[in-house]
């Protein structure tokens, strides 16, 4: 599967951005052409003094992700060219960068020695060494130096993938030195199982990403499917994408760039910068282990790998996703929802008490709660008593989806208005009318609410109120309902490598403690009177 023939084209316009807020030091033309570039044309010193002088203004940069990117750049145009040239690189340009004996050639040899790691060959030494020894003669190191020798710690990591397993895609978040990070790989599973697209995000544009997958995924009938990883089962499946897709970058093209280099892109690094970013970012995870029940790479079928970014893309732009996607796709054009009922007025008399079902989509055996609330409770408030009667903790997005638009924090990106003003009984102003809430974009736990019967309200009871209900609620951020269903395989399973990592994560001594067929209606309308 290493022909160019078989890789998909590149992404035009309708391309994700990634960070536009880095700086890429520049370098020659790759085989433009010109007199410069010819044999005898390129003045090397020169070439040099220019990307020395460049990296002056990298040193006072506040974030040392830009200088990481800038190092990583370096390191993927040293490894494209196979072990001859990172061995030139290694023997030859890191000492002319050393000679300079600046701040500015301290600040990229930190920046390359950052991001070289071990596959990055004779590299990796050769940029410390460089950087030590000026260090020790008093030049002085980058402003973001001490923050880039700080630990690096990961988690959480989570896959989404669709029901048939044909696209999937990876996340994983990094924090050091009080700042958070998020790669995010697009990984085509119909085509080696090869990474297509690495983006980097601001942590706090990761929700909003997410849910916008999930949002377009729901209009258009797909079922995203969401499971926490662990961190090696992170590391596997990255690992496995980033080699698949070097196998297919091989081939070299006509002009002897390998196929796929993508070194810089209008908005910034390519996907070959943001690889050597990711491998180095996997250097501080535990040893690749495979999830059970997968296999090393996919095989190639009719669909194209085109086919299944179209469909992720998709998913993306005709949600009105995140401006950190910046995808110029058309919106197709949608019915409109109709128009919503007018709220109760006084002269209606007091609202009557409806009689819902809760149940938690994709359960098995079924999760479910009935509740009592008025039929003129906000969805807000209807959101904050689903929440205690599920016992989820909440600071997750959340929407509501009904006939007469979605409803949750209002989000002009993602279609949602707000849910304050909204009553129940607007969107489901009758018995047997149904809605769907959806908590946690990530893990995607998805409710089905039924009207069951509306009956006068009593004076003498306190609403909202739990009356019935079925099996414990699963615990929040375990990975959505198929992470809910491995994490009671694992907890079920003495012998399990991962038995004794869950009980810690849930706080509990022994696997006894964990009981999710138990249903307590006391402890439920406990936090109902407490939300």
């Amino acid at each position: 599967m290493s022909s160019r023939s078989q890789r998909p084209a590149k992404r035009g316009t309708s391309e994700p951005r990634r960070r536009a807020d880095v700086t890429v030091l520049s370098g020659p033309d790759q085989g433009c052409g010109c007199p410069d570039c010819s044999a005898g044309g390129l003045d090397p010193e020169q070439m040099l003094t220019d990307l020395v002088d460049d990296a002056s203004t990298l040193a006072e940069v506040e974030d040392p992700l830009e200088a990481e990117l800038t190092g990583a750049l370096f390191v993927a145009m040293a490894r494209a060219g196979g072990d001859e040239t990172m061995a030139a690189f290694a023997g030859a340009f890191v000492p002319a960068i050393e000679a300079r004996g600046t701040r500015a050639a301290l600040t990229l040899l930190t920046a390359i020695g950052a991001v070289a790691g071990d596959t990055a060959g004779p590299v990796d030494e050769s940029a410390r060494t460089s950087a030590a020894r000026l260090r020790d003669v008093g030049v002085a190191a980058p402003s973001w130096a001490d923050d880039l020798a700080q630990p690096l710690t990961a988690g959480p990591f989570t896959r989404l993938h669709d029901d048939h397993d044909s696209m999937s895609v990876l996340i994983g978040v990094f924090q050091r030195a009080g700042r958070e990070h998020a790669l995010m790989i697009m990984v085509d599973n119909e085509h080696c199982g090869a990474a297509e697209q690495i983006y980097l995000l601001a942590a706090g544009d990761l929700p909003n990403a997410v849910a916008a997958i999930h949002q377009g995924a729901r209009q258009d009938g797909v079922n995203i499917r969401t499971r926490k990883l662990g961190a090696a089962e992170f590391r596997w499946y990255v690992e496995q994408a980033l080699d698949a897709r070097a196998v297919h970058d091989e081939e070299d093209g006509p002009d002897g760039v390998p196929a796929g280099l993508d070194l810089i892109d209008d908005d910034g690094p390519g996907y070959a910068p943001l690889a050597v970013l990711t491998r180095r970012r996997l250097d501080v995870l535990p040893a690749a282990r495979r999830p059970r029940g997968t296999v090393a790479s996919g095989h190639a079928t009719d669909r194209t790998a085109m086919d299944v970014l179209q469909q992720l893309a998709g998913m993306i732009g005709r949600s009105g996703g995140p401006a950190a996607f910046g995808l110029d796709l058309p919106a197709p054009r949608r019915s409109q929802p109709a128009k919503l009922p007018a709220k109760r007025k006084r002269s209606n008399g007091p609202a009557p008490i409806y009689q819902i079902k809760v149940s938690l989509r994709g359960a098995k055996p079924p999760i479910w709660r009935r509740l009592l609330v008025p039929g003129d409770i906000t969805l807000n408030r209807l959101h904050q008593a689903i929440l205690a009667a599920f016992g989820w903790h909440g600071g997750h997005l959340h929407v509501f989806d009904t006939a007469y638009g979605q409803f949750g924090r209002a989000d002009r990106d993602l279609g949602h208005r707000s849910d304050g003003p909204v009553t129940l009984e607007q969107v489901a102003p009758a018995v047997k009318d149904k809605l769907r809430y959806t908590y946690d974009f990530g893990d995607d736990w998805e409710h089905e609410i039924l009207v069951e019967k509306s009956t006068p309200a009593d004076p003498a009871a306190r609403y909202p109120a739990c009356v019935g209900g079925r099996r414990a609620a699963p615990p929040d951020d375990c990975g959505g309902i198929w992470g809910y269903q491995e994490l009671v395989e694992v907890l079920a399973d003495a012998n399990h490598p991962e038995h004794q990592e869950r009980l810690e994560w849930l706080g509990l001594d022994d696997a006894s403690q964990f009981t999710p067929d138990t249903f307590d209606l006391h402890q439920v309308n406990q936090r109902l009177r407490d939300s």
